[in-house]
């Protein structure tokens, strides 16, 4: 078992049993599905699925919009990602409802996908980002906002505006520190992203002559 009873990071019948005993004694048991479900979905997301059946069923508005975030990251980890977008897409309209409520979907959604080359939603994709731009705080949200952008505008043909993107991606995928005094490491860009920035590397280097550029 977890140190805290609802952030087990494997799950089997004697740790679902645990949980659940804990949880028929819990007050607020929505609050420990969504973070539980959040735990296991990108290594146990039938168990996530699950989990957040039981919260949706509650009808509880804690956490209402990561219950989707988490959701589609369990989705996808299934490979189901038509569907993932879809709740990736209900997270932004719990927001759009519930203003207090913020999540990364705004993100995950435009990457996803970019990284999926679904071109169908690439008009989407762009509104998303757009409308959000000014929310940006980490690293990482402006290495994810920029690469999704370049990943999308490459497929369209728009080699330079690509180019700027994932250059300006790579200069936020540098940064070594957060800007904040007090969490220096907190929304840098990981070491799972490192696939990503080798494609945006050619992205970087793959414009048009300067000649070309002065033209434009």
């Amino acid at each position: 078992m977890a140190k805290d009873w609802y952030r087990n990071t494997t799950w089997n019948e004697d740790i679902e049993q645990a949980f659940n005993e804990k949880l028929g004694r819990a007050r607020d048991k929505a609050q420990y599905l969504r973070i539980q479900a959040c735990t296991l979905a990108e290594t146990h997301p039938m168990v996530t699925i699950e989990l957040l059946e039981r919260y949706f069923a509650l009808h509880s508005t804690f956490d209402h919009a990561q219950a989707y975030v988490d959701q589609a990251t369990a989705l996808l980890a299934l490979g189901k990602t038509e569907d993932s977008l879809q709740s990736y897409e209900k997270a932004l309209a719990h927001e759009a409802e519930f203003s207090h409520s913020r999540t990364r979907a705004y993100l995950e959604l435009p990457m996803l996908i970019a990284t999926s080359r679904t071109r169908e939603h690439f008009a989407r994709a762009l509104t998303v980002l757009e409308q959000h731009k000014e929310e940006l705080t980490f690293p990482i949200d402006h290495f994810q906002w920029h690469a999704s952008r370049a990943l999308i505008l490459a497929e369209l043909g728009d080699t330079v505006e690509a180019q700027v993107d994932a250059s300006l991606a790579l200069e936020a995928a540098s940064q070594a520190h957060s800007g904040f005094r007090y969490h220096p490491n907190v929304g840098l860009v990981g070491a799972r992203d490192t696939d990503l920035i080798q494609e945006l590397r050619k992205l970087a280097n793959a414009g048009p002559e300067p000649e070309e550029l002065s033209r434009k």
